[in-house]
């Protein structure tokens, strides 16, 4: 599969609802106005096209320099499984490769634990870590 990875720099709600709604984050998709205030404000945003069609991204929020949480990983159902969350994540990490700690908050499968161990992260739990979250 061909796809292009570049920076996603013009939020475009008809293009990144649909992505989200893919996925099933309708938390999102139901909060509209404050998923592209959260684009605006964003560190960096990746995005993967195949032609003209969105068909994946990776949004970062952070200082850049101590500490890079990766917010949002998505990639169409269609597209899964094909290397582009893989390749975001990789660029992503390429970028920040400098800070010291960068973070992200997952679903505890097996699949979400192996693709982020496969990129060379660990669990929380395995540094002796703790993570709070507030929902």
């Amino acid at each position: 599969m061909n796809y292009e990875i570049k920076a996603y720099r013009h939020y475009d709600a008809a293009e990144i609802l649909p992505l989200y709604q893919s996925v099933g984050w309708t938390n999102y998709v139901d909060r509209a106005d404050r998923l592209e205030e959260a684009y605006q404000n964003s560190l960096a945003i990746l995005a993967a096209y195949d032609g003209e069609r969105l068909v994946g991204l990776v949004r970062a929020v952070g200082d850049g320099n101590s500490i890079v949480f990766i917010q949002d990983l998505l990639v169409l159902p269609t597209y899964q499984r094909q290397g582009i969350g893989t390749g975001l994540m990789r660029r992503i990490l390429e970028k920040y490769k400098d800070v010291y700690q960068i973070e992200l908050l997952t679903d505890n499968t097996e699949k979400s634990r192996s693709f982020y161990e496969s990129l060379g992260m660990k669990a929380a739990d395995k540094l002796g870590c703790l993570a709070y979250v507030r929902m």
